[in-house]
């Protein structure tokens, strides 16, 4: 504990007690912090002292002359003394005026001591005010954690941990990611440029931390006060110590107090918690026992009961979400499941463990009220994935679900939006055709592709679907599916051939789109070869 952090109490505080009968003669006007009581009747006391001191004397031997008592002030301020305690009577009728002159020029506060109030008194009542200003922080520290602590039980946890620890230090608390985008923050924002100064901050003692010399992460803090604003950021300790990609950024006009920095150090713990694969990613007994049902048998409609997490009103509907992982071309990251803080981020602010990245894809299941709206959480775009959510459906809907959260998702990458929630309209063009008829009209429109040869008619399938997806976008359909603009031309060309259709026309490319809508299974079924086995079968 450094000295600014020894218990101590307000000057202030004594002069305010009517039993010691204290009064400031000289001095300026502030209100330093008093830590111990010492009496001394020494002319020079220096070698005694620790700093922070009420420093006591009667003036036994207080120097004769003014210069002398300038050189006995001047070296007690050097040692780092709050204030003096002059004691009139019996040595002194009166506070010496050199003494109060000494004091106003070297910026000592001299308190004067009546002839009633012992020394004594004057250390019990110091004591005294310490130890209750000491219960006080206890007791404000205590709440805090308590507070943090019921905070991290939420389901939106993250946020609620750091809206506590807003509340509690009057600071703007902001968690960042390694890149320095903000995932979530609370308090009021300081206008510009301070979050910038705090986001600058993170980046770079992240980076120091990530790339130490001895090959192990720790946590760090870094700090940075001027201009009267007071910056603090620490570092999420990483559960392998072996990575560090968050942390915790602070803003506020007043200096941190220790009380402000015990809560932030509860703060850090837990929100290292909340984002460590372990409790964001991991599962329970009851995830692995819902695991191995379903590996010998049981259906997911039997198992998924067994998911649901504690305290959920609603059980037995899920939300299915298809995700990309597409970050801007300047801020280069690390695949997501590569990087298990952003792994822990977004589980977090989706709201369930059950994630599955591979690459730049996702697919999640959440737990879900049956009329629930699913909402993005801004966290997602901040990380770089666009998102597409199903409809909440019981379990024994899942397939159809997923099938919902791929369109969506294709909805999403073609009208360049963050995320898009699966919709249901009966007053469309698929609602006037029945089904039956539908089908067997896309059966038919599309059996020629079973003649393509390699690579398949589900490939040309998925290409033309991305392809009229992204409104005849060649490059766009490129690199959705991660392969040369020629080689889309060429399957492109192929599916022209074989169903002897000019894809120019807009009228073709229409009814090739409703066609698409109409297969039996959508585009996963369609993926797995059902057009070829139903042109087959006809």
């Amino acid at each position: 504990m450094t000295e600014s952090e020894q218990p101590s109490v307000p000057l202030s505080v004594l002069l305010a007690d009517p039993d010691l009968g204290l009064r400031q003669v000289a001095g300026p006007v502030g209100d330093p912090h008093v830590s111990t009581v010492g009496t001394t009747e020494i002319e020079d006391p220096t070698p005694y002292l620790v700093g922070g001191e009420l420093l006591l004397t009667a003036g036994v031997r207080l120097p004769l002359d003014a210069e002398g008592i300038d050189t006995y002030v001047r070296r007690v301020v050097a040692a780092g003394v709050s204030a003096l305690g002059f004691g009139v009577a019996p040595v002194h009728e009166e506070v010496p005026p050199e003494l109060i002159a000494a004091c106003d020029r070297h910026g000592l506060p001299l308190l004067r001591l009546p002839p009633a109030t012992p020394f004594v008194a004057v250390g019990q009542a110091t004591y005294a005010a310490i130890a209750e200003t000491r219960n006080r922080e206890l007791r404000e520290i205590s709440r805090a954690q308590s507070a943090l602590a019921t905070a991290a039980a939420r389901p939106d946890a993250l946020q609620a941990v750091l809206d506590r620890l807003s509340a509690h230090t009057g600071a703007w608390a902001v968690l960042y990611d390694a890149q320095g985008n903000e995932l979530f923050s609370a308090g009021p924002r300081p206008s510009s440029p301070t979050p910038d100064r705090v986001r600058d901050l993170a980046v770079r003692t992240t980076a120091r931390v990530r790339t130490g010399p001895t090959g192990r992460s720790a946590p760090a803090a870094a700090a940075d006060h001027q201009g009267g604003t007071h910056l603090t950021v620490h570092t999420l300790p990483a559960a392998d110590g072996t990575s560090m990609s968050l942390a915790l950024g602070q803003a506020t006009t007043t200096a941190p107090t220790p009380v402000h920095r015990q809560i932030t150090s509860t703060a850090t713990v837990l929100l290292a918690l909340l984002t460590s694969p372990r409790h964001a990613l991991g599962t329970d007994t009851h995830s692995a026992g819902a695991l191995v049902r379903l590996m010998l048998g049981a259906t997911p409609a039997d198992v998924a009961p067994a998911l649901t997490p504690v305290g959920t009103t609603q059980a037995g509907h899920w939300t299915v979400v298809h995700g990309r992982h597409t970050p801007p071309h300047s801020t280069p990251a690390p695949h997501p499941d590569d990087d298990p803080a952003q792994l822990a981020t977004l589980g977090t602010a989706l709201g369930t463990p059950y994630l599955h990245v591979d690459g730049p894809e996702l697919r999640a299941l959440v737990p879900s009220a049956p009329d629930a709206r699913p909402e993005a959480p801004a966290q997602a775009a901040d990380l770089g994935w666009v998102l597409g959510f199903s409809t909440p459906v019981p379990a024994s809907d899942l397939p159809h679900a997923d099938r919902q959260a791929e369109r969506a998702l294709r909805r999403a990458i073609a009208t360049q939006v963050p995320a898009a929630v699966h919709t249901e309209d009966p007053l469309t063009v698929h609602g006037l055709i029945p089904a039956a008829d539908a089908q067997d009209l896309a059966r038919t429109r599309f059996a020629p592709l079973d003649q393509a040869g390699a690579p398949g008619a589900s490939v040309l399938l998925g290409t033309l679907r991305t392809w009229l997806t992204l409104h005849g976008s060649w490059d766009r359909t490129a690199a959705t599916l991660h392969v040369h603009r020629n080689t889309v031309r060429h399957r492109l060309a192929r599916v022209g051939e074989l169903l002897d259709v000019d894809l120019q026309d807009p009228g073709v490319r229409m009814e090739l789109w409703f066609a698409l809508h109409w297969l039996p299974g959508d585009a996963d079924e369609g993926s797995r070869g059902v057009v070829s086995r139903s042109a087959r079968g006809m």
